[in-house]
């Protein structure tokens, strides 16, 4: 059915459920598993065009990187000890619907996995939904965990 999984984490406690999930279909199916992982750019306000830069920027891409780095590790250890194949991505500096949807393209992957927070109303058009993103314009198939 499904020969290769990409199952996407932000390292979240809800993520988690998505990861879960992915790595136990993709051991039952004997698929393999691309683990990805996207961090957004730094954030640029108004003022930072004006000409303040935050103390933070300077280490923003060296801190993603290393809460990714044990994101991933982490993963690739339980997928690991689940007998499961895995390959792990860090995508820095995209947008992450956007990015999930184009990886799944481009690796040919058959199945997307992913978690939702399962937000409603105001709070999802605050917080927005990558996993909606994803849903609404991906070619290929997400499975949704909550």
């Amino acid at each position: 059915m499904y020969k290769h999984v990409l199952i996407s984490t932000d390292g979240s406690e809800v993520a988690q459920k998505g990861v879960d999930q992915g790595l136990a279909l993709a051991k039952t199916l004997g698929a393999r598993v691309t683990l990805i992982t996207v961090t957004e750019p730094f954030p640029m306000y108004a003022s930072a065009a004006g000409g303040w830069i935050p103390a933070e920027m300077g280490t923003y891409d060296e801190t993603q990187k290393e809460y990714a780095d044990r994101v991933l590790g982490a993963v690739r250890q339980a997928a690991q000890t689940a007998g499961v194949s895995v390959e792990t991505l860090h995508v820095p500096n995209a947008q992450p619907a956007e990015t999930i949807i184009e990886t799944a393209k481009s690796r040919g992957c058959d199945l997307i996995v992913m978690a939702s927070h399962g937000r409603r109303g105001l709070g999802r058009l605050l917080l927005g939904s990558q996993t909606s993103e994803v849903l609404s314009h991906s070619s290929v198939p997400v499975l949704v965990v909550r």
